[in-house]
């Protein structure tokens, strides 16, 4: 298996995850055009796509749908909310109702030769998902845009052995910021995104001997920095009482702009 971040941060995110016969995206929120030169730098065409997995209905990871499923027909992937939500979407224009294909938290379903199990997340659209991606002992993990986690999310991402997660915001950061209280409350909240404190925490409890590689991801381009999440995340490792220290793994920062390196599995 493969994962690589064609794009991931607060003002677009997609990301690719497939095998040597099956390629997917992890939603579509850049252009067309991003996603066909990212597909190009891995040897791909949007024409080898064999699905889009949505997670949920923002424009940061949608942006780019629409074309994407109408120019060359890809299968759609996402929950009764999500679909509901696009479909009422107008920015998006029409998408064939045939691409879409319903998918429910928790029950797995194959594409090709991969398993998808779709994971309940915290946050505030219609019914969001994060993806657990699978062939045979071998898996990856999508897991953004989430305000909390709890012993679900940690039993859902077990075992994975390459993980981008959601480190989206430094708390002071966004406290002194220039957002409006409302969206800063919004964003600090049980519906929102992680900060880096508690990206560390999480990943304290999905550490394991077979983790490869951590993609921290999703950053916000206002209320943080890809330095101060990346020692932010190493500095929760290091303090906690794990077995682990953060030189066990290869810890990186997806690019907002830039695709990260293909980490196979």
């Amino acid at each position: 298996m493969e994962i690589c971040s064609i794009a991931s941060g607060s003002s677009g995110n997609c990301i690719y995850v497939g095998s040597e016969d099956t390629h997917l995206l992890v939603d579509v929120g850049i252009s067309g055009k991003r996603v066909e030169e990212g597909l190009n730098s891995l040897g791909l065409k949007p024409e080898d796509i064999d699905g889009i997995l949505i997670t949920h209905e923002h424009s940061d990871h949608i942006a780019g749908l629409g074309i994407m499923a109408r120019r060359y027909g890809i299968p759609l992937y996402a929950t009764g909310g999500t679909i509901e939500a696009l479909n009422n979407n107008k920015t998006l224009g029409n998408i064939p109702a045939d691409l879409f294909n319903r998918v429910k938290a928790d029950d797995s379903f194959m594409i090709e030769d991969l398993v998808i199990n779709p994971v309940t997340i915290s946050h505030d659209a219609r019914e969001p998902v994060a993806y657990r991606l699978s062939k045979g002992m071998h898996s990856v993990g999508v897991l953004t845009d989430l305000g909390k986690y709890d012993d679900y999310t940690i039993k859902s991402f077990s075992g994975v052995e390459a993980l981008l997660i959601e480190s989206n915001h430094d708390v002071n950061m966004l406290q002194v910021g220039k957002y409006p209280y409302p969206l800063k409350q919004r964003i600090l909240g049980d519906r929102g995104h992680l900060s880096n404190e508690t990206c560390g925490k999480l990943l304290c409890s999905l550490l394991h001997d077979d983790l490869k590689t951590i993609m921290l991801g999703h950053l916000s381009k206002e209320n943080n920095l890809a330095e101060l999440a990346f020692e932010t995340v190493r500095l929760e490792i290091l303090m906690d009482k794990c077995p682990y220290d953060p030189k066990d793994f290869n810890i990186s920062v997806a690019g907002r702009n830039e695709r990260s390196e293909l980490i196979a599995v």
